[in-house]
């Protein structure tokens, strides 16, 4: 605010998942901030991330999916902007192809040996899946790339870049345009792993926050972590707490429910740091001593198929019920059903679950 004038600022902010099509609390959180942002006046925001589907909330973003940016690979490719991530640095071997035909005939040619191909559109279009699959890792680098091409084209004041799958698209923006970079850790490799650290997630965060210009942590928790366990100047990070909406119609997801039994409610994704193994021991420990106990899991993860044929051993499948992932409304409908919340995480960085 200058002589009672609002001066425009205009974030370039990278995201891997935005709503409705989210798999976990990092979506919903930057839906959350990003709504929370846009009350500012004179404050916009261009939102990017890898797919977009056209059906997303756009109130408070401009929201632009990577896939659909034209990328000059050339030009990006010999400005190496992404030198600063060892394992990005095969990228400034980056050669576009745009058919089968043509792959084939810059595989077999003798000069690009040992160079990577990036499969493109006729308008030098990457593709994106926006998933967590096999091929995770190149998408974040082709994200990256995509990143800078877009930094060289819009006007923007800074960058705001979420969590360790967007750090290299944010540090390719920053080194492209020359714009602060702020970085948001809503977690660590720490949190993840329950302590056994990816050394490649490690290096992409380490690196990330060390070309921040500023840190935000989502607790003192996580602040701590970052400066400890990273090497992190401490004046460079700052804790800002996640927040959740007030319910507006606490009517409409009060449910009724059609049982008499007490329900006790996991909900989150069913992956190591959520700890969902002790909420399957604390349940066959209570149906030992009663059996007027319904256990809801809620969620997904790579541990939920592990979960359902633990509970069937265990012979506590008929008080066991798995919802799958929920969203929106559904998690509230789930929540006013519920008599127990329990939240059994190895490692917790904030948790919106239990402000939900």
């Amino acid at each position: 605010l200058i002589n009672n004038t609002y001066l425009q600022m205009r974030v370039l902010m990278f995201g891997w998942e935005f709503p409705p099509h989210i798999s976990g609390g990092l979506g919903t959180a930057c839906y959350g901030l990003t709504r929370g942002m846009a009350v500012q006046p004179d404050l916009d925001i261009l939102f990017v991330v890898p797919k977009a589907y056209g059906d997303e909330d756009q109130s408070g973003v401009s929201l632009l999916g990577a896939g659909d940016v034209s990328v000059d690979i050339r030009r990006v490719r010999d400005q190496k902007y992404l030198k600063d991530l060892s394992y990005i640095e095969i990228n400034s071997n980056l050669l576009p192809y745009t058919s089968p035909e043509e792959y084939e005939e810059l595989v077999n040619k003798a000069e690009n040996k040992g160079k990577r191909l990036v499969e493109t559109t006729m308008g030098g279009k990457l593709n994106f899946t926006g998933k967590y699959g096999k091929d995770l890792y190149e998408e974040i680098a082709n994200y990256a790339v995509v990143a800078a091409e877009i930094a060289l084209k819009e006007d923007f004041d800074i960058i705001h870049s979420h969590d360790w799958l967007t750090y290299p698209a944010g540090i390719a923006a920053k080194r492209a345009s020359g714009k602060p970079l702020v970085i948001h850790v809503h977690a660590t490799d720490f949190d993840r792993s329950g302590g056994n650290v990816n050394p490649t997630v490690f290096e992409i965060e380490k690196t990330g926050m060390h070309v921040a210009d500023k840190i935000i942590a989502v607790s003192n928790l996580t602040r701590n972590t970052v400066i400890d366990k990273y090497g992190i100047d401490p004046e460079k990070v700052v804790t800002v707490y996640n927040a959740v909406d007030p319910i507006s119609d606490q009517e409409k997801l009060r449910m009724k429910r059609g049982i008499n039994d007490k329900v006790v409610t996991f909900l989150g994704r069913v992956t190591l740091q959520k700890g969902p193994e002790y909420f399957v021991q604390a349940a066959h420990k209570v149906l030992k001593k009663m059996d007027n106990v319904r256990f809801v899991m809620a969620g997904s993860g790579e541990l939920l198929e592990k979960m359902i044929h633990w509970t069937s051993s265990l012979g506590i499948s008929d008080r066991f019920h798995y919802t799958g992932f929920l969203k929106g409304d559904d998690v509230f409908k789930m929540f006013s059903i519920s008599d127990v919340y329990v939240m059994p995480s190895v490692s917790e960085p904030f948790g919106i679950s239990p402000l939900e």
